[in-house]
């Protein structure tokens, strides 16, 4: 079915624009004519060249689903029909691939299937949990509500990836850094130095002839280690793909000194406000761990949360498969298990994870503080040691004339 483009004044004689699925102008006008709009231009919309290929269209972003949730949200608490409401973000979509996806659901929803039949078409956008609490929600008739808290919760976990991030980027960039820094030194600077010191006559101080060592090797040998810098990348990712792999690095990734708390305390939050917003939104405690157990991220974490279900599906608490994981804090359980007690877990999830949020913006500040240093020590050490090593002939050479 072509798309026309239209522009026209509604009964206000407000100016409107859109676009518009029709089989022809003659029925564009007509749907226009319903919906108390006069066009005033229409034209086919004409067809994007790139259309077909998928890799050159553009990624749906966190922060366009947030969006599509919050607009959504605010148009069904207006008392607007669910299709009206995809129609009015249709057409103010941006992004084409978004615009597309939005397409598939009015057309799904239209045809008779509930929204969150429509949305689990599309997984790659919208998840097991975005699915499942709107699946609540239309069940419960609070689609609002649920898409509002869909909204925030996306939000505090987009802040999570993005301090998480922003942690690493700082260590990894100077390392890299450094990395490009030393190359460089030992193919292109360390050879001068070389050829200087060939006239000397002289035996040279151990850690020059160490360095010149060290820029011979990786000029004679620069082609093989790049080709085994890619070869152990490839292998690290394919070796990351496996159950083993997965299992042998997450659990690496937890006693890592330093960065291993941090990750703790990411999966804690994670865990505690996933599971706190769902079970608010009516989703069963054994469907709500499921879906968390998939999104953790981390195999270990994710085995906990599956004992701690198979727990509950043989009538223990929460709080008690959780105590025995040894992943989570003894205060997470111990204040899990009073809001199993009270009737208020997801009230006492949802303070846990507020908690745990600000626990890991210190943890980032205290890494920050304490990479800084360390970094600047490092480079100092490696830089520097390098040049001492290649002056010391001279020193030593001055120090005989001297």
């Amino acid at each position: 079915m072509p798309v026309y483009l239209w522009e026209g004044k509604n009964r206000k004689n407000e100016s409107r624009k859109g676009e518009m699925d029709a089989s022809s102008e003659e029925a564009l006008r007509s749907n226009l004519a319903r919906m108390r709009i006069a066009p005033t231009k229409v034209k086919k919309k004409p067809k994007d060249i790139f259309e077909g290929i998928a890799f050159l269209q553009p990624k749906v972003l966190e922060n366009d689903v947030i969006i599509f949730a919050r607009q959504f949200s605010t148009m069904i608490d207006a008392g607007l029909p669910i299709i009206q409401c995809l129609e009015i973000l249709l057409t103010q979509q941006e992004n084409p691939t978004f615009k597309a996806v939005i397409k598939r659901i009015k057309g799904d929803v239209e045809g008779g299937q509930t929204f969150a039949a429509a949305l689990k078409k599309h997984p790659k956008i919208f998840d097991s949990l975005f699915v499942n609490m709107v699946a609540a929600g239309e069940a419960g008739g609070i689609l609002d509500i649920i898409l509002r808290r869909l909204s925030s919760y996306m939000e505090k976990m987009m802040k999570l990836k993005r301090q998480v991030k922003g942690a690493m980027t700082y260590p990894i960039v100077t390392l890299v850094i450094a990395l490009v820094v030393v190359v460089v030194i030992l193919l292109f600077v360390i050879p001068t130095f070389t050829s200087m010191f060939a006239g000397f006559g002289a035996t040279l101080p151990l850690p020059t002839q160490i360095v010149i060592n060290m820029s011979d090797f990786v000029r004679n040998n620069v082609l093989y280690l790049i080709g085994g810098l890619f070869l152990s990348i490839i292998a690290y990712k394919q070796f990351s793909k496996t159950v083993k792999g997965r299992k042998v690095l997450d659990r690496l990734f937890l006693k890592v000194p330093v960065f291993g708390i941090l990750i703790r305390k990411v999966a804690v939050s994670k865990f505690t406000r996933t599971m706190g917003t769902m079970l608010n939104s009516g989703v069963a405690i054994l469907d709500a761990l499921d879906i968390v157990a998939k999104t953790a991220g981390n195999v270990v974490i994710e085995e906990s949360i599956y004992e701690v279900r198979a727990g509950i599906s043989e009538g223990r608490t929460m709080a008690d498969p959780l105590v025995e994981s040894g992943i989570f804090p003894s205060m997470v359980c111990s204040m899990i298990a009073v809001g199993e007690s009270t009737g208020a877990l997801d009230t006492m999830l949802e303070k846990i994870a507020d908690f745990y949020d600000d626990e890991v913006d210190q943890a980032v500040e205290n890494l920050t503080a304490l990479i800084e240093p360390f970094m600047l020590v490092f480079l100092g050490t490696v830089i520097g040691g390098l040049v001492i090593a290649m002056y010391l002939p001279i020193f030593k050479m001055a120090s005989v004339v001297g």
